[in-house]
C-alpha cells in the first residue's frame, strides 16, 4: 500500500515546525519550544491564507509580524530568520498547485508586510517603554529628593531595582552615583564608571545640540532634556540611548544634581539601520537602489560652486533575448556578475553604481573634474564587459549602450539629468550599441519634440489639424495634367506646418498611421471626384494615396477601399495607391493577397521609390503593380547637360524593361526643363517635380487641368 499524500493542514504543520526551530534559539519566551510551534501555528494558518487568497492583503503580513513582537521575538535576529523560513518554505508546504512565479512574488510581497508590521509593532512597544521610562524618571525624582529630606534607605531600593540606568552626578559633571542597570549596560565597573566626568563622554555622532543643552541644564536654564546619545564602552564598542537628563535642586530652589537615565536602544537602532539598507539597496545585486542614487544624485546636484557631476547610464544590449533564451534565473545570474564588475569600476572617491532596475544601471562620479573623469568612468565600464560571463556553461558576450551627461552642479535637476541621459542611452542603441555617447542638448530637445509630436498625434487628428496638399502628375508626351498625388501635412499649433517626414515615422510606430490614413484616402477620393465633376475636356484626373506597410497589414484595408470609393461614387480605376518598394521585398502571398484584390477591382497599385529597395524587375512579375516610380537619385543628373551616361543607360533599361511587362513609368523630383525633356526621350510615362509645380491646394491643380484642356 502507498500512503496517502499530507493534506493541507499536515503541510502548515510542518511548515510551522520548520518556523519554531529556526526561531525560537533567539526568542526570549518562557514556553518550550513545543508550547511556541503551537503558538506559531495559527500565524502560518493566516500567512497560508493570504497566499492563497484572490487579492493581496498586506494587513495581513502586517498582522503576523506584529504577532512576532507579541510573542517576545523582538530580537533582529529573530525577524531576519522569520523573513527567510518564510521565503524558503512558505511557498513549498503552503502554496499548493497555484502559479509558482506569482506565489513567489506574492510570498516577497508578504515578507515585505511583515518586517513593516514588525517595526511598526516594534516601535509601539518602545512608544510605550518610553513613557514606562518617562513614569519611572519621574518616580526616581521625586524618591531621590524624599530619599535627601527623609529616607535614603528607600532611594536605595528604587535606585538599584530600576530596570533603567540611573546616574546621578554634581553641576561640574563630577559622577556621584550609578545603578546596576547603567553599569551592565556600560559594561564597566563603578569605579571606573564614577572616575569619569559627564563631559568626556563625547561621541563622533553627538548630534549638535546634545552639549548646548548640556550646559543650559547645568546653569539652572533648562529643567530637562530628551535626546539620543551614543556612548563608547570600555572595549570601544558603541552604546546607543534614549538619554532624559533632568535638573534636581534642593528645599530652596537652587540647582543641586543632575539626574541621567538611559535606555539602551542599542539593538533597535541595529534594526533599523538593517531595515534601512533593505529600502536602499537592491535585493538581487546588493547595489543602491533608484532611492539611494536618487538622494546621491540630488546632493550631488546641490554642491557648491566649482563642483561637478558626471553619469553613465548603461542599458545591456540584448538582455530580454537571454531571459526568454535561457531563463530569469540566469538572466538574474549575469546581472549579478555586471552588477560586480561595475562595482569594479567605481572605486574611487565621489563614485558610485547603482542598479535602477531591470537591466539599468547608473555610475555616477562627482568633483571639480568630472569632464574627464566621466569619459574614464565609461570607457572603463565598457571594457569591463568584454570579457564573457559564464553562465551554465556557456559563454554569453555581454554589450551594453551608454548615455554620458557632465555638468556643473546647481544648473539642473535630478529628474532633468536623468531624462538627459537616458535620451543619450538610446541614441547609443539606435548607432548600433556597444558604445557611449555624449549628452547632446540639441539631439535631447529633438528627442522631446518627437515625444511631444507623438503624444499629440491622436489629438490632432480629432481636431482637424491635418491637411491634404497635392501635387500634379503630368504625362511627358503631350504635358498634360493626369492627376495628382496626395500629400499630408500637419498644421501644429507651436511648430507650425510639419512635412509627412516628420509625422508620418511616429504614426507608424504608434500605429495611429491606419486611422490617419484612412482619412487621407478618404479625402483624396473625395476630391477626386470633384476635379471629375468640374473637369471639361481630357479623361478624369487620377489622384495616387501612398500606403504604409503598417496599413498594408491592416485586415481592413480592402473593405475601407471599396467603402470610399463607393460613398465618394469615384471609380477605382481612378485610384492610385502608392506602396514603397522596401514594403514589398520579400512579401509573402498573404502581404500581397489585399493589394491584388483592389488592382483585380481597378485600383492601380504604384511602386514607389523602385530602385532603393535592391529589388529587380524579375520580382515585379509576382507583384500586382502596373506603376514604376522611378527614384530621383537616377534622374538628378539629368537637371544639367550634359547628364550622366550611364545614369542615363540605367533608366533607359528600366523604362524599357518595364514597358515590356505593361508597368508605367513615373519619374519624381523633376526640376528642369532639360531633365524632363531627356525623361520624355528616353520613353517615361508621366513626371512630377517643382518643375512643373510644387505641392498646393486642390484650387491649383484644377486651374492647372483647366488651362491645359483650354490649350
Amino acid at each position: 500500500m502507498t500512503a496517502e499524500p499530507d493534506g493541507p493542514e499536515d503541510r502548515l504543520r510542518r511548515f510551522a515546525t520548520i518556523w519554531s526551530r529556526a526561531v525560537f534559539p533567539v526568542t526570549s519566551t518562557s514556553l518550550t519550544r513545543p508550547e511556541f510551534e503551537m503558538q506559531l501555528l495559527p500565524l502560518a494558518r493566516r500567512l497560508s491564507q493570504a497566499l492563497l487568497a484572490r487579492t493581496f492583503e498586506a494587513a495581513e503580513g502586517q498582522a503576523v509580524g506584529a504577532a512576532l513582537v507579541d510573542a517576545h521575538c523582538t530580537d533582529p535576529e529573530a525577524l531576519s530568520r522569520a523573513l527567510d523560513c518564510v521565503d524558503a518554505y512558505l511557498v513549498l508546504y503552503c502554496g499548493e498547485d497555484g502559479p509558482q512565479e506569482a506565489l513567489r512574488a506574492r510570498s516577497a510581497r508578504l515578507q515585505h508586510a511583515m518586517a513593516a508590521g514588525f517595526a511598526q509593532a516594534l516601535r509601539e512597544r518602545t512608544l510605550t517603554e518610553q513613557e514606562a521610562i518617562s513614569r519611572a524618571a519621574l518616580n526616581a525624582r521625586s524618591l531621590v529628593a524624599e530619599a535627601l529630606h527623609a529616607s535614603e534607605a528607600r532611594f536605595r531600593a528604587v535606585f538599584e531595582g530600576a530596570a533603567i540606568g540611573i546616574g546621578i552626578a554634581d553641576l561640574d559633571g563630577n559622577i556621584l552615583q550609578v545603578n546596576g542597570a547603567l553599569l551592565r549596560m556600560f559594561g564597566g565597573s563603578e569605579q571606573s564608571m564614577r572616575g569619569r566626568r559627564v563631559p568626556e563622554w563625547t561621541h563622533p555622532d553627538d548630534a549638535p545640540q546634545v552639549w548646548p543643552l548640556y550646559e543650559e541644564l547645568v546653569r539652572g536654564e533648562r529643567e530637562h532634556y530628551h535626546v539620543e546619545k551614543a556612548f563608547y564602552r570600555p572595549d570601544g564598542t558603541a552604546l546607543w540611548t534614549n538619554l532624559t537628563v533632568s535638573l534636581l535642586r534642593d528645599a530652596d530652589g537652587e540647582p543641586q544634581y543632575q539626574l541621567a537615565l538611559m535606555e539602551d536602544t542599542t539593538e533597535r537602532r541595529l534594526l533599523n539601520l538593517r531595515l534601512r539598507y533593505e529600502a536602499t539597496h537592491d535585493a538581487l545585486t546588493g547595489l543602491p537602489n533608484r532611492t539611494l542614487f536618487f538622494e546621491r544624485l540630488e546632493k550631488a546636484l546641490s554642491a557648491g560652486e566649482g563642483q561637478r557631476f558626471g553619469l553613465c547610464y548603461l542599458d545591456l544590449d540584448g538582455f530580454k533575448t537571454i531571459n526568454d533564451s535561457l531563463g530569469h534565473a540566469a538572466g538574474d545570474r549575469l546581472l549579478v556578475e555586471v552588477a560586480d564588475r561595475l562595482q569594479s569600476c567605481a572605486t574611487a572617491s565621489g563614485e558610485m553604481v547603482a542598479r535602477l532596475g531591470g537591466d539599468e544601471f547608473v555610475a555616477l562620479t562627482t568633483g571639480p573634474d568630472t569632464e574627464r573623469e566621466v569619459d574614464e568612468l565609461a570607457g572603463r565600464i565598457m571594457n569591463a564587459l568584454v570579457t564573457p560571463i559564464s553562465i551554465d556553461g556557456r559563454d554569453l558576450t555581454v554589450r551594453g549602450s551608454i548615455g554620458v551627461v557632465e555638468g556643473p552642479a546647481g544648473e539642473r535637476g535630478p529628474a532633468e539629468v536623468l531624462r538627459s541621459a537616458d535620451i543619450t542611452m538610446y541614441r547609443a542603441k539606435s548607432a548600433g550599441g556597444n558604445r557611449f555617447e555624449l549628452a547632446d542638448p540639441e539631439a535631447d530637445a529633438r528627442a522631446i519634440t518627437r515625444h511631444g509630436l507623438t503624444t499629440a498625434l491622436p489629438a490632432a487628428l480629432e481636431r482637424g489639424e491635418f491637411f491634404i496638399e497635392y501635387q500634379p502628375l503630368v504625362h511627358l508626351g503631350d504635358g498634360g495634367v493626369r492627376g495628382a498625388e496626395a500629400l499630408v501635412r500637419w498644421l501644429h499649433p507651436q511648430h507650425g506646418v510639419l512635412g509627412p517626414d516628420q509625422f508620418i515615422p511616429l504614426a507608424e510606430h504608434t500605429g495611429l498611421i491606419v486611422p490617419l490614413g484612412r482619412w487621407v484616402l478618404e479625402q483624396s477620393v473625395r476630391q477626386a471626384r470633384l476635379w471629375q465633376e468640374r473637369q471639361t475636356g481630357a479623361g478624369p484626373l487620377r489622384i495616387n494615396v501612398n500606403l504604409s506597410p503598417c496599413q498594408l497589414t491592416h485586415p481592413g484595408l480592402v473593405q475601407d477601399t471599396v467603402d470610399i470609393l463607393e460613398r465618394a461614387g469615384l471609380e477605382p480605376d481612378a485610384l492610385c495607391l502608392e506602396v514603397t518598394e522596401s514594403a514589398l521585398i520579400g512579401a509573402d502571398d498573404d502581404l500581397l493577397k489585399p493589394l491584388r484584390r483592389l488592382a483585380e477591382m481597378g485600383v492601380d497599385i504604384a511602386l514607389d521609390d523602385f530602385g532603393t529597395g535592391y529589388s529587380n524587375l524579375a520580382n515585379l512579375r509576382r507583384l500586382p503593380v502596373s506603376v514604376l516610380k522611378l527614384d530621383r537619385s537616377f534622374t538628378q543628373s539629368m537637371q544639367q547637360f550634359p547628364a550622366d551616361p550611364v545614369d542615363l543607360k540605367i533608366v533607359e533599361g528600366i523604362v524599357t524593361l518595364a514597358h515590356s511587362l505593361d508597368l508605367a513609368v513615373t519619374v519624381e523630383g523633376v526640376e528642369t526643363g532639360a531633365q524632363a525633356e531627356q525623361l520624355r526621350i528616353l520613353g517615361c510615362d508621366t513626371a512630377q517635380g517643382w518643375y512643373y509645380a510644387r505641392p498646393g491646394p486642390p484650387e491649383r491643380l484644377h486651374e492647372l487641368a483647366l488651362v491645359d484642356a483650354i490649350s
